[in-house]
């Protein structure tokens, strides 16, 4: 499956991880800003980020890019530059991420409304079973001796940044997924959204935030 993912693609899924693992940090370091930045402190976040920012991010993009090949498309992610640069700016200005460095490229035409539609939605409904094992992390944490507030930790972050990855993609504006899923389904796109922003919600009240 790997032979699939080709040379410059990876280069670009490389460089948009890294961009917007670079913007989830400034955003977490930055808000909690008081007076000095511990170079230690932004290097754990980083870490972190770059682990579960690079999970859901990945994943996300791949589920497209499968299963638009499954319909027998190519497709390949390219990161775009403009979007990378702004995640970057608005989060070391406003604390903000705007969490869209790039999309998969479906190459051919020809696709059916189900078939965009399907496409679309496996990246969000990829994000929302990630959330399921970084929930059970959290909710894990106080059974765990020694590395738990770490494991809590990861697990905070991990669920919610796939909530909010899957609850900004469904929304159903310009080109971003839930636009294509509602035209395909109304129901699985009110379900979806509906689920994704529950458990956005709940992440950031039920534990502290780190988004």
């Amino acid at each position: 499956m790997l032979e699939l993912i080709t040379r410059r693609e990876r280069f670009d899924l490389f460089i948009a991880w890294l961009g917007i693992t670079i913007a989830f940090t400034l955003a977490i370091v930055l808000s909690s800003f008081n007076g000095k930045i511990d170079p230690l402190f932004f290097l754990y976040i980083f870490g972190i980020s770059c682990l579960t920012v690079g999970i859901g991010f990945v994943l996300h993009e791949m589920a497209h890019k499968f299963t638009a090949m499954k319909y027998g498309y190519y497709a390949e992610f390219r990161k775009d530059n403009v979007m990378l640069l702004m995640s970057v700016v608005l989060a070391a200005l406003v604390h903000v991420v705007f969490a869209a460095p790039g999309a998969t490229v479906i190459y051919g035409g020809g696709l059916s409304k189900e078939q965009n539609g399907k496409i679309s939605a496996v990246g969000p409904a990829t994000n929302l079973v990630l959330c399921i094992p970084f929930g059970i992390m959290v909710l894990m944490t106080p059974f765990i001796t020694g590395w738990g507030p770490v494991i809590g930790f990861i697990g905070m972050m991990g669920l919610q940044i796939n909530a909010m990855i899957a609850a900004f993609n469904l929304l159903p504006i310009s080109v971003l997924d839930g636009k294509k899923v509602l035209e395909w389904n109304s129901l699985i796109f009110v379900v979806m959204i509906a689920v994704s922003f529950a458990v956005l919600f709940v992440s950031l009240t039920m534990v502290p935030s780190y988004i």
